[in-house]
């Protein structure tokens, strides 16, 4: 599902214009994406978490040539479904 799915969908759904229905998505991404930045955790609840995670240094492994590397400090964002989510998407397997 792309952004322009989920705003035909919504659209459908709420019955607004779309032009008001895009700017109501960017404008959850855009205040989803600034809490991320700012080092916040993001708990949709129903949906799921979204956290950001600092990894340190480590030492790793080039796969093609077998040479040890090392792999440098960065920031990354997570995300945790939650329970409800996990049950609705293995119910419908």
């Amino acid at each position: 599902m792309t952004k322009a799915d989920l705003v035909e969908a919504t659209y459908e759904k709420v019955g607004s214009s779309k032009k008001d229905v895009a700017e109501v998505v960017d404008s959850v991404f855009e205040t989803i994406r600034t809490s991320l930045e700012n080092g916040d955790k993001v708990k949709i609840s129903g949906f799921g978490n979204f956290t950001i995670r600092h990894k340190r240094e480590r030492r790793g492994r080039n796969p093609q040539t077998g040479q040890e590397i090392m792999i440098g400090e960065r920031t990354v964002m997570t995300f945790k479904a939650s329970q409800i989510l996990k049950d609705i998407v293995n119910s419908n397997s």
